[in-house]
């Protein structure tokens, strides 16, 4: 995924709506694709389960990482 992020389109959707958890490793991955979107002038959107969604607080990512509902909701968001 990252030599995509790197030559890629600058927004991403990324959907992790089937990923039961993520560990430290996974979110230092997540930040730095968000970085490299931001530097691209782009976003990276996320749809993140519940589950996940209480790992990201709990380390207070919540308002660095752009998490949405579904991906209907991510698509509007990028326009």
């Amino acid at each position: 995924m990252g030599n995509y992020a790197a030559q890629g389109p600058s927004n991403l959707i990324l959907d992790l709506s089937g990923i039961d958890f993520v560990d430290s490793s996974g979110l230092g991955a997540l930040v730095q694709l968000v970085k490299k979107a931001k530097d691209a002038q782009g976003t990276l959107q996320l749809i993140a389960n519940p589950r996940v969604m209480q790992t990201v607080k709990l380390v207070r990512l919540e308002k660095f990482l752009s998490i949405q509902p579904s991906v209907d909701e991510a698509v509007a968001n990028l326009s």
